[in-house]
């Protein structure tokens, strides 16, 4: 089967849209939480279980031979060459509570490289999409990143993971950073904080420990929108025993757990700051 960055794009946008759909209509009814899974406030709805379940559903019908990787389902092999990266529900949280940064976020990656990604908003539809090479839209309308301003004057964005330790070395490293930037966000899906950065309505993004579904998509959006996109040595395995075995577990930390994204213009000064509040651990 092609490997076809746009092909692969477009499948993701039928797909993801219909996720979204069923997602609204779910919401729409009353949703509550089904289960947590790290900790009590990491939750997990029927709409997650259910989304998901439609997404590899559809994906499978329009392309059998991918394998696919999905946060809250088992992974599916497959012999193509291509994996889908599926969040049913980025922003679990603001799904359960009515809040608009929510969306199906649909990647599609040969090898370890992301070629397609789409992230559709759940309240309003609202689309992302990038093919590599091929640019970034939003509903379709060329984006690009915002010229990057003196570091004074940017706007940041961040967010929190679930283990309470976990989140108070992010709140000091957040503490750290906010006096040298213009402010700092918390939305509450990786995944639109990403596609945010790609159309100018933030100027970067920094969070330690965002899983590969969370970032997939959005990080092929920003990085075709005219942004940099990496994974950076994260700090927090330096400070947290009560967490060190789950975290030693993890097999992206603490080499390339911190997720940044940020115009390539102001990149250096972006992680040298990001280096100074704690996120960002020294290069070896």
């Amino acid at each position: 089967m092609t490997h076809d960055p746009v092909a692969l794009r477009d499948v993701a946008s039928v797909v993801a849209r219909e996720g979204a759909e069923l997602a609204r209509s779910m919401r729409d009814g009353g949703i509550a939480v089904a289960d947590t899974k790290s900790s009590a406030v990491d939750v997990v709805t029927e709409a997650d279980r259910a989304v998901e379940e439609l997404v590899r559903r559809r994906l499978l019908e329009h392309r059998p031979d991918d394998a696919i990787l999905g946060e809250e389902g088992d992974d599916h092999p497959g012999t193509s060459g291509v994996r889908w990266v599926v969040d049913p529900i980025d922003g679990t949280v603001n799904y359960l509570y009515g809040l608009p940064d929510c969306a199906v976020s649909i990647a599609a990656e040969v090898g370890e490289e992301v070629v397609a990604g789409v992230v559709v908003t759940i309240p309003t539809g609202v689309e992302y999409a990038a093919a590599r090479g091929h640019g970034a839209t939003r509903d379709g309308v060329p984006i690009s990143v915002r010229p990057s301003p003196p570091l004074a004057e940017r706007l940041v964005l961040t967010g929190f993971g679930y283990l309470a330790e976990t989140r108070a070395h992010q709140a000091e490293s957040v503490a750290a950073l906010l006096p040298v930037v213009r402010d700092v966000r918390r939305m509450g899906s990786c995944a639109l904080d990403l596609c945010h950065v790609a159309d100018g309505s933030a100027d970067a993004y920094v969070e330690e420990g965002p899983a590969r579904w969370d970032w997939a998509a959005g990080s092929l959006v920003a990085s075709e929108a005219g942004a940099v996109f990496a994974r950076l040595p994260g700090r927090l395995s330096d400070h947290l025993e009560p967490v060190r075995s789950q975290i030693d577990a993890m097999p992206d930390w603490p080499e390339r757990s911190v997720i940044a994204a940020a115009p390539a213009a102001g990149w250096d000064e972006f992680v040298a700051a990001l280096r100074t509040a704690g996120f960002v651990a020294d290069s070896p």
